[in-house]
């Protein structure tokens, strides 16, 4: 089983760079198909993988990058064909049994979806693994509510932006020069202080238009498999293309960050060993085996237990699916095209209209638990009130220290007493505040942080939302964080900080009403926190009802 290069010719004649690995037994086979920016050579032992259980395998450098010739342009339209193209090539071959699965990671799930929802015929895949889906400019550049991922995007776009090969150190070797890089202002003009061109960057803040995937998403009628992670910053946008997927779509929802990493131990999966589970998914969907219906597990952290996903309405206030649907807009195109427009819905919703599908209702019960601010069975009021959201000094991301009160308080904190017992999360959970702020837009950043007994501070969950309410006047916030998978352990306190800012993850907010991104004046921004109506809405499970991830997902 030795990987072989071949060149797929896509319809403008830009040849892409494409690793085959045949299984040693005669054809024709089933072919899973990854199209990556990354490297194609970094997928060979997963091809071998693939080849092993039966699958030709296939592994291309989108076009661009690596091996493969043409321009490399992030999210634009050529995704589509060349992922069209490479469909038909595949399936040109004796042997190839015409049956053919999309997967990728990240870029490379995008990859896979676009081309799933943006082609037809021998064009379009028979199914489609995304993992860690990244979206599209606008899903990857700023959160569902307004704020810019700051940080996440200057390091992928240093590391494989405008190049035809990644340096994956790129942005901390220039922070090394200048530690103060993320600073400058204004952002927009990043690229210019890198030490090397990156034409690209202004462009990645241009795209404002949010859920086109999702949207297109809704009517296809192939299976879907997606793979999150509860510690990857684009799990919600996993969880929307899951529920508003159009054909059978099944969720798995590890303790996982955006590699599909716990923490720091590389190993740790859930105990789930993704690449059996790809294969055992892979040959349902084929074989036509799975319910046409929406399944998921979401894991309880590191403790190996999962639970059944919560469905769009199981104990959550509308969130980022919704925000998603609300902030489509009209128009005509394709993913991947600079026009915008969903297609006409001709199809029938996949579950019959007001229906909630098979697996949802069944779910372990969640129970949203109230702590209502400054009360003091809830989180009482430890300093804050108010405070100054000063962007020349904003509270850091990477940074769980919290200072003592001062005269001049850069965030308010509040802290709950010990749990009494031990709490399972599995699902949404917000905060909601009540606030004042003197200026014309703010940003409200809440971050929950668990203290083991020992006072050891591990984050649990975050969220931050941009508001333009006026001046002067009470604002009541829902602050969105997230979907949860953990368990708190008995005697463990819960710490809210309420900011204006989490610099460098995100931009700092100007204060002034300009931009963020182009802005090149700050201003301090004073906020008041009133305690009574505030509260934090955390999913807790009512009853243990574990299930096993891989029949689930595989039924």
């Amino acid at each position: 089983m030795t990987a072989r290069t071949h060149h797929v010719t896509a319809p403008d004649g830009v040849r892409l760079a494409t690793d085959l690995c045949l299984p040693r037994s005669s054809g024709p086979h089933p072919t899973v198909v990854i199209r990556t920016p990354y490297g194609r050579t970094a997928h060979r032992a997963e091809l071998h993988g693939w080849a092993a259980h039966g699958f030709a395998a296939v592994a291309q450098d989108v076009r661009g990058r690596h091996g493969s010739e043409g321009e490399w342009h992030p999210y634009r339209s050529h995704e589509e064909a060349d992922g069209a193209a490479t469909m038909s090539w595949v399936r040109g071959h004796t042997w190839s049994d015409g049956r053919v699965v999309a997967a990728g990671a990240s870029y490379a799930a995008y990859c896979a979806l676009v081309t799933a929802v943006a082609n037809d015929g021998d064009g379009t895949p028979d199914a489609v693994i995304a993992a860690v889906p990244a979206l599209g400019l606008a899903e990857t550049a700023r959160e569902a509510t307004g704020p810019e991922r700051l940080r996440a995007r200057a390091g992928w776009w240093a590391a494989h932006g405008d190049r035809p090969d990644s340096d994956p150190d790129a942005l901390e070797t220039a922070l090394a020069g200048d530690p103060r890089l993320l600073e400058h202002l204004p952002v927009v003009a990043l690229g210019d202080r890198l030490a090397r061109e990156l034409p690209s960057w202004a462009r990645v803040w241009d795209d404002c238009r949010r859920g086109r995937l999702v949207l297109y998403g809704a009517t296809a009628r192939l299976p879907l498999l997606a793979v999150g992670g509860t510690r990857d910053p684009f799990a919600e946008d996993t969880l929307a293309l899951w529920r508003g997927w159009g054909g059978p779509s099944r969720l798995l929802l590890g303790p996982w960050g955006h590699r599909l990493t716990a923490g720091a131990a590389p190993a740790a999966r859930g105990r789930i060993n993704l690449g059996a589970l790809y294969v055992r998914w892979s040959k349902a969907a084929l074989a036509g085996r799975l319910e046409p219906t929406r399944h998921g597990v979401i894991a309880l952290g590191d403790s190996g237990r999962w639970y059944r996903a919560p469905g769009p309405d199981d104990g959550r206030s509308p969130g980022t699916a919704d925000a998603v649907r609300r902030r489509v807009p009209t128009g005509t195109g394709r993913p991947g095209t600079d026009r915008t427009t969903p297609p006409p819905r001709t199809a029938q919703r996949p579950h019959g209209e007001g229906t909630e599908p098979s697996g949802i209702r069944d779910a372990a019960s969640i129970r949203p638990t109230v702590w209502a601010f400054g009360t003091p069975t809830g989180l009482r009021l430890l300093h804050g009130a108010e405070f100054t959201a000063d962007p020349a000094r904003p509270v850091r991301s990477d940074d769980l220290v919290v200072p003592v009160d001062g005269d001049d308080a850069d965030r308010c904190v509040l802290l709950s007493p010990p749990l009494p017992r031990p709490l399972d999360l599995a699902g949404h959970a917000e905060a909601r505040v009540r606030g004042v702020t003197d200026g014309p837009c703010a940003d409200w950043a809440v971050r929950v942080t668990a203290l083991d007994p020992s006072g050891h501070a591990e984050p649990l969950a975050f969220g931050i939302v941009r508001r333009t309410d006026p001046p002067g006047e009470t604002a009541d916030i829902t602050v969105p964080l997230g979907t949860l998978g953990r368990r708190l352990d008995a005697g463990t306190r819960l710490r809210v900080e309420i900011a204006g800012h989490h610099f460098p993850a995100h931009a700092r907010n100007p204060h002034t009403g300009e931009n963020p991104v182009t802005a090149t004046r700050l201003a301090p921004s004073r906020r008041t926190v009133l305690t009574g109506g505030g509260a934090l809405v955390l999913p807790v499970t009512a009853r243990r009802h574990h299930v096993e991830p891989v029949p689930e997902i595989c039924r």
